[in-house]
């Protein structure tokens, strides 16, 4: 008689770390884009909820096609195991499973660096505040995703992430 988990494959992961998004940190963070949209509008410009509803799917479009693309050229599998979150503290595009270190990483600053360099194109073409609020969202989207490479281990390359609505864990294989 054949096993059958013949073609299974086991993971044994030992917690390194675990960083817990504290309920005050995740008011805070989901109060701050109110906060800017009203200092927005009173100091740079009426129109600033506009632009702030405008960059909001602008930045997630280009964030989810900076990722992907980045995954792609990894050539990790996208399919079943990042998928697009609009829950805090993880919005945007996210794994959805255990992810290493260093391609998180990778994916993470390349977000952090051509979301930057889109924005900065709109320096010239757009209006203050809708440059503002590319900005704003940009860097407020990676917020919690830096904050949690940094709290679990920024040099680590073959360990593994885990992220879950309240925490983010790091494993060792």
């Amino acid at each position: 008689m054949e096993p059958t988990n013949k073609g299974a494959t086991f993971y044994h992961y030992k917690l390194l770390k675990k960083t817990v998004i504290h309920p005050y940190a995740l008011r805070i963070y989901a109060a701050l884009p109110i906060l800017f949209v009203v200092l927005d509008s009173v100091f740079v410009s009426p129109a600033g909820l506009f632009y702030f509803v405008i960059a909001v799917p602008v930045i997630l479009w280009i964030q989810y096609v900076v990722s992907r693309s980045v995954l792609l050229i990894a050539g990790y599998p996208i399919a079943k195991r990042w998928r697009n979150s609009f829950r805090l503290p993880w919005p945007g595009f996210m794994p959805d499973q255990y992810i290493s270190c260093g391609l998180f990483r990778k994916v993470q600053l390349h977000n952090f660096w051509i979301g930057l360099s889109f924005t900065a194109m709109f320096i010239i073409w757009s209006p203050p505040a809708f440059t503002l609020s590319l900005a704003f969202m940009h860097l407020w989207l990676l917020a919690p995703r830096f904050y949690a490479l940094v709290r679990t281990g920024w040099r680590r390359q073959d360990d593994m992430l885990k992220f879950n609505p309240a925490d983010v864990s790091c494993y060792s294989q």
